[in-house]
């Protein structure tokens, strides 16, 4: 989301991530009701699923900016784009896949039983001035030039170790940046009336990334089951602003930002991304356009599995460094509504790739044997 290529560099996700399911259902929507599955990616004759997709205009939409954006990564997936298209015009009934020369591949999943894992991640919208002001007294940092040694830690250029050159915005909220960094990108409104500004990921200072999420859990502050965005938020709302920093500064990794003007949200495949019509995926598995099938769950407004789905259609446009194996980052628009959703989402439901052509060749490539990916945790 970012020219979302920092996505792809920085390790960690804004979630919890839990490492898969041993247990019967639970409230993150484990279905288990599909059979053992054998293959990370197996050909069934029709997707156990029922209805039709709720995103047909979007999933339309993001084609769209895909042949525009990117006419070579549509030209190697038009055959099934195409298809797609022309099932949903027909009423979208999985059982009538085949007729328009669709094969539906089904995930394991992180338990071998179906059960993919989602999460979310948006744009947000920072508030901020070009000078020092009042509450607004937080920096937003350019790439420092290179020259001889390493970039400082968090900490480091937390207590000024950076050149004030290098600083392009000040915001009012120390967290606010840290979340921007950990969705690589945002928009920084400077409150004049102007456009927004879209800061693009601009690197970072080589530092290992450690999940703030986590400090928190190993602290004893937040439970495992709880953690969440919003719980590291409303952790940072009940703590003093030295707290908060303390706690930040645990993460030595730190990100820095490219202001563009009228830049639109691209994934890393240089396409402009469609809320809820995209996603991040391991590219070892899931290549760049390819069309998902997905079962999603749906979450009420605190984040609880309702016990409902809906089927989407959307394409794998994005990565991250710990999105592997039966996983995908969910991408969820821009503002605070989105981040919303996105810090909720740690949840599982079924992904089917759906790819038009000769079924009797590979499905792809550089498609790997089963790489269920569910690394212990957190934020990016």
């Amino acid at each position: 989301m970012k020219g979302r290529w920092g996505k792809y560099l920085l390790g960690g996700l804004m979630v919890a991530v839990l490492a898969g399911c041993s247990s019967k259902p639970t409230d993150r929507g484990q279905q288990y009701k599909d059979g053992r599955l054998e293959q990370s990616l197996e050909l069934v004759n029709q997707p156990n699923a029922k209805g039709m997709p709720v995103n047909a205009r979007d999933y339309s939409n993001q084609l769209m900016e895909i042949k525009n954006a990117s006419p070579s990564l549509f030209n190697r997936n038009n055959t099934t784009f195409q298809a797609v298209q022309s099932w949903m015009a027909s009423g979208a009934d999985t059982r009538q896949l085949s007729q328009y020369g669709l094969s539906a591949y089904q995930m394991e999943g992180v338990d071998n039983y179906g059960n993919v894992q989602f999460t979310g991640y948006y744009t947000p919208v920072v508030q901020a001035r070009y000078t020092p002001q009042g509450e607004f007294r937080h920096p937003l940092y350019r790439m420092p030039p290179k020259g001889k040694g390493r970039l400082p830690n968090r900490a480091g250029i937390y207590s000024g170790a950076l050149d004030d050159r290098d600083i392009i915005a000040y915001t009012n909220s120390l967290m606010d940046n840290f979340m921007m960094e950990v969705q690589g990108s945002g928009y920084v409104d400077f409150g004049n009336g102007q456009p927004l500004v879209f800061f693009g990921y601009g690197g970072k200072n080589g530092h290992a990334y450690r999940s703030i999420g986590k400090v928190l859990i190993d602290r004893g502050e937040v439970a495992k089951a709880d953690m969440s965005m919003q719980a590291i938020r409303q952790w940072a709302d009940t703590h003093s602003a030295a707290e908060v920093r303390e706690l930040l500064e645990q993460n030595p990794s730190f990100v820095f930002f490219h202001p563009e003007s009228f830049a639109p949200v691209r994934g890393a495949s240089a396409v402009p991304l469609i809320a809820k019509a995209s996603v991040a995926s391991d590219r070892s598995l899931i290549p760049a356009g390819t069309t998902l099938l997905a079962e999603v769950p749906l979450l009420d407004n605190k984040g609880k599995f309702t016990g409902k789905y809906e089927m989407r259609l959307m394409v794998a446009l994005d990565v991250g460094g710990a999105i592997k194996g039966q996983h995908f980052d969910m991408y969820q628009g821009i503002g605070p509504d989105a981040g919303h959703s996105a810090g909720y989402y740690n949840h599982y439901g079924r992904v089917w790739v759906l790819k038009g052509g000769n079924t009797g060749t590979p499905l792809f490539t550089s498609q790997t044997s089963s790489a269920n990916g569910g690394s212990l945790l957190v934020t990016r």
